[in-house]
């Protein structure tokens, strides 16, 4: 399989950003949360509470808060209980892609609902992390330096150090005119927050039905057209039982 300016902190997209703001998201909530297990044996990994609300509605209220009119939930994995809990959303629009009798990995989970996506750049949304801190807008910031022309792809990214969760040494290197970069070494300033821009463009003619995503993110690199935005606040990365609780004395301290 072939994978085919600094950040601004004003408070309001301008008309040309809500022009080219994205008006749905890919919501992947359909891994196992092997991590986290014995808890993720009876609970998704998107339904863990942190601070009294659960991980996936922290990603659906920041979307609906961006304006964001579509999310595509996938599930797999304890699917009932996400859609369940999913029923009473209105904001924004939830649709479901069942991924009950195959994971597709969140390149091939994309590749399933690209029908419904269209030929418009969407945001793509992971279920184990969010941000806490001062009212910020983090979606309209990733939108405001989104320019279709330039990128295939543009990456909400956070401190590696200093965030909550981190337990590798960072993902990405970024430039002054926010260009992202693949590290040269082990370390790396800047970890990816599982929130992103993409091109659904990206996904045409992609023979495999199971892929990753993060080639396509490397390949866009190499071509110069991979961009990040750095996050206001505090990331949090909820990936082991550790974390939960790191988390949860992070959101105290935020009170």
């Amino acid at each position: 399989m072939k994978p085919i300016s600094p950040t601004c902190s004003a408070p309001r997209l301008d008309d040309r950003a809500l022009a080219r703001a994205p008006d749905a998201a890919m919501i992947f909530a359909a891994g196992r949360g092997v991590r986290m297990r014995p808890l993720t044996d009876q609970i998704p990994k998107p339904l863990i509470e942190v601070g009294g609300t659960t991980l996936l509605d922290r990603v659906l209220d920041s979307l609906a808060q961006a304006g964001v009119e579509t999310a595509i939930v996938n599930v797999h994995h304890l699917a009932d209980q996400i859609e369940a809990h999913l029923s009473g959303r209105t904001r924004p629009r939830i649709v479901i892609s069942d991924e009950r009798d195959r994971l597709l990995d969140q390149g091939g989970g994309i590749k399933k609902v690209l029908p419904l996506l269209g030929d418009r750049p969407f945001f793509i949304c992971n279920t184990d992390a969010f941000w806490i801190g001062p009212e910020s807008d983090n979606l309209g910031r990733l939108t405001r330096i989104w320019d279709a022309d330039a990128m295939d792809a543009a990456l909400l990214l956070a401190p590696t150090i200093g965030s909550v969760g981190v337990d590798w040494g960072g993902d990405f290197d970024m430039d002054r005119d926010g260009r992202i970069a693949r590290p040269r070494e082990n370390n790396a300033p800047f970890v990816y927050t599982g929130v992103g821009i993409i091109k659904p463009q990206l996904f045409f003619g992609v023979d495999d039905d199971v892929f990753r995503l993060a080639p396509f993110f490397f390949a866009a690199a190499e071509r110069g057209r991979l961009f990040g935005a750095v996050l206001d606040g505090l990331w949090c990365h909820v990936g082991t039982m550790a974390a939960i609780k790191e988390a949860e004395r992070a959101v105290r301290a935020a009170m």
